[in-house]
């Protein structure tokens, strides 16, 4: 269980170049939205699939995505079914939102005020617990440009993802895994999702502006 298929890239412990693939049992595929201009309206789509190809050289990976787009849940079925019409996604139309990754810029790895805060936050010196320093994990999280392109309603517009990589583990069942999260920010008009009601107050009744919200692990592919 210790024998973990990993290796050493730029002062990061990283996955050993292969296949993998999203992890069905752990994942999320989330975006917010606005309503009314005021309040955050979160979402996700229940089912996706992903395939990361880990280059011998990380910053020659590359990642594709099939999201079913029939399986959006946003908590209220009036909403989703309105989603899923030809006002929004147009599902019958379109089942699939694709995307396709183009490069990958590496970022470096945790920005050094957030060590400063750290430390700030559990200064040495005190007496009790709570002023020890916790430990540090061996491998520090790095953070990536994900450039690519997403395809939605038929429309294909070019999409940056930050992704944090969160480090890779042996997980339970003897699988070789990896875990990560990924954000980016969308006009949901660029793909054709027009559909929107003026309020007299001022604003329309749904943001044009989607933020994406993705979190996973994948699994390797022996």
């Amino acid at each position: 269980m210790t024998d973990v298929a990993t290796r050493t890239w730029d002062g990061m412990t990283i996955p050993v170049a292969g296949t993998y693939l999203l992890d069905q049992a752990h994942k999320r595929i989330g975006f917010l939205s606005r309503h009314m201009m005021v309040s955050p309206v979160r979402g996700e789509f229940a089912e996706a699939t992903a395939e990361i190809i880990v280059a011998e050289d990380p910053l020659l990976s590359s990642v594709t995505a099939t999201i079913m787009s029939a399986s959006i849940t946003t908590g209220s079925v009036d909403r989703d079914t309105h989603l899923k019409s030809a006002d929004f996604l147009d599902v019958e139309r379109y089942p699939t939102l694709e995307y396709r990754s183009t490069g990958i810029k590496w970022q470096g790895a945790e920005d050094p005020i957030f060590q400063w805060a750290r430390l700030r936050n559990h200064r040495l010196g005190g007496r009790g617990r709570s002023h020890i320093v916790p430990p540090q994990s061996d491998s520090t999280p790095g953070r990536f440009v994900l450039t690519g392109e997403l395809t939605a309603k038929g429309v294909t517009r070019a999409v940056d993802l930050e992704v944090n990589f969160g480090g890779t583990r042996r997980d339970p069942y003897g699988q070789n895994i990896f875990g990560f999260s990924a954000t980016a920010e969308i006009n949901r008009e660029d793909y054709g999702l027009l559909w929107n009601v003026v309020l007299e107050s001022g604003g329309v009744l749904v943001g044009k502006t989607v933020q994406i919200e993705i979190a996973g692990e994948a699994i390797y592919q022996a």
